[in-house]
């Protein structure tokens, strides 16, 4: 860890998805660059995190986020290898997404969510359940989750006010893309980590600042 609110590229940090005074995950990850106009982090398959899920490992709705209790537990992320990308302020990240262990690249994925907050063990969020889906060159997309985002609203996770928001920086979003503005025409799926940096391990003090 470095000094609380500056990374150096290699750091290993905890970066938490937060909601009604819960930690919903805690993973660890490489910081790739930490400046005023972009924040870039890095995890590969293999990545041991904390993800509150039920017990069957079933998907976590945003009804069950209401209704069900759950539990942290031992999660490891599987399939691929995930750089983040996160404008400072933006309430949005956008995934830079490869095969385990290889270069082909398979998508570009946007997160809406929170604008990120430092904390002294890396950055929370909280995620806003809808996403997009853009292929490898970025001749199409989709929305995903748009059912999920709707059943958030019935339950009262998101006012209606606020998941016209998401859905409209989602929209921002895609006209980033279709204007070729970063981070889609900065070559960053063409970027490849260190050879040295293997999985990071989640610190003890994931849980900071949560009782």
């Amino acid at each position: 860890m470095g000094e609380a609110n500056h990374w150096k590229e290699g750091d290993v940090i905890v970066f938490r998805g937060v909601h009604q005074k819960k930690i919903w995950y805690a993973l660890p990850v490489f910081v790739v660059q930490d400046t005023r106009n972009l924040v870039a982090v890095y995890w590969p398959a293999g990545t041991n995190a904390k993800v509150r899920m039920k017990s069957t490992g079933e998907r976590v709705t945003p009804v069950d986020a209401i209704r069900t209790p759950m539990e942290l537990i031992d999660y490891t992320w599987k399939r691929t290898d995930v750089l983040m990308l996160i404008t400072p302020e933006a309430a949005h990240a956008v995934y830079v997404m490869w095969e385990e262990g290889h270069r082909n690249f398979l998508c570009w994925y946007v997160n809406l969510q929170d604008p990120i907050c430092r904390t002294p063990i890396g950055f929370d969020t909280r995620d806003h359940v809808l996403d997009i889906v853009i292929n490898p060159d970025r001749s199409s997309w989709h929305w995903k989750d748009e059912e999920d985002l709707e059943d958030a609203v019935a339950v009262g996770l998101f006012s209606g006010e606020e998941a016209s928001k998401i859905r409209a920086e989602g929209e921002r979003v895609i006209s980033l893309l279709g204007e070729n503005r970063p981070p889609f025409c900065d070559g960053w799926e063409k970027w490849s980590p260190p050879s040295h940096w293997r999985i990071p391990e989640l610190p003890g003090i994931w849980n900071s600042g949560f009782s």
